[in-house]
């Protein structure tokens, strides 16, 4: 059976395109058929292949970690534009170091990227420590050093912020392969994103911004969060890939 026969009896709606993909990351064709087998027992095309397509950068991941979305490449374009050439960028629940290693890509100053999860940080380490970034294990803020109070001009923070109980209802790719703490964001899926917004005025520069991607539905209460902690608050969306944006400038 072909690799495309095999994706398409599997019902992989894009096989063609997933079939080129595979065999242009296999040394090989054996390798490239036990590659199709993987994907159709239902791993993740990126878990199979080792790498997300993320703005122009391939970023490695593997099973365990979030794997990067399209629609996130509207919240690293805003921080990309935010962030000074020398400026200093902080990737706040990193997953697999994505957005960090983007920022690292363009900026001379510091970048620095933080994840609660040993798993996602060993991801992070691979794709941002080559670029020149610094990665931390920890809870939120309480992972990052102290020296980086005050003085942080993007704090870009992809949060988890699907509902406890939507959860489920997700694709069997994200709910059995990705971490379950990179998905679930609480009872209304903002928990996350308002402890990252209440503590982000300590750490941001002066003008510095905070941004963080929501669902539509979220919009306002996310806002709200931002306001509530002081910030100067505004959006950004995409028809295309149903990005939602929500930024924050101290």
């Amino acid at each position: 059976m072909s690799i495309v026969a095999t994706l398409r009896a599997a019902g992989c709606v894009f096989a063609e395109e997933e079939a080129e993909l595979i065999l242009s990351t296999a040394d090989g064709p054996g390798e490239a058929a036990a590659m199709a087998g993987r994907r159709a027992s239902g791993l993740p095309l990126e878990h199979v292949l080792g790498w997300a397509g993320f703005c122009g950068l391939r970023i490695a991941v593997g099973p365990g970690v979030f794997v990067p979305r399209r629609r996130t490449e509207l919240l690293a374009a805003h921080a990309v534009r935010l962030l000074p050439p020398d400026g200093t960028a902080v990737d706040l629940c990193c997953g697999s170091g994505a957005l960090g290693a983007v920022l690292a890509t363009r900026t001379s100053g510091e970048v620095h990227a933080a994840d609660l999860d040993p798993g996602a940080i060993a991801w992070a380490r691979r794709n941002l420590e080559p670029l020149g970034g610094h990665v931390h294990q920890g809870d939120l803020y309480a992972a990052l050093p102290p020296g980086l109070r005050g003085r942080v001009d993007v704090l870009a923070a992809n949060v988890p912020y699907v509902p406890t109980d939507e959860v489920p209802l997700l694709p069997a790719e994200a709910r059995e392969h990705e971490p379950l703490l990179s998905l679930d964001g609480g009872g209304d899926g903002l928990g996350v994103l308002r402890r990252v917004a209440a503590g982000a005025p300590g750490w941001l520069a002066p003008g510095g911004t905070l941004l963080s991607e929501t669902g539509e539905h979220q919009a306002a209460a996310a806002l709200a969060a931002f306001a509530a902690a002081g910030l100067d608050a505004r959006l950004a969306e995409d028809d295309e890939t149903g990005a939602t944006v929500v930024m924050g400038t101290r």
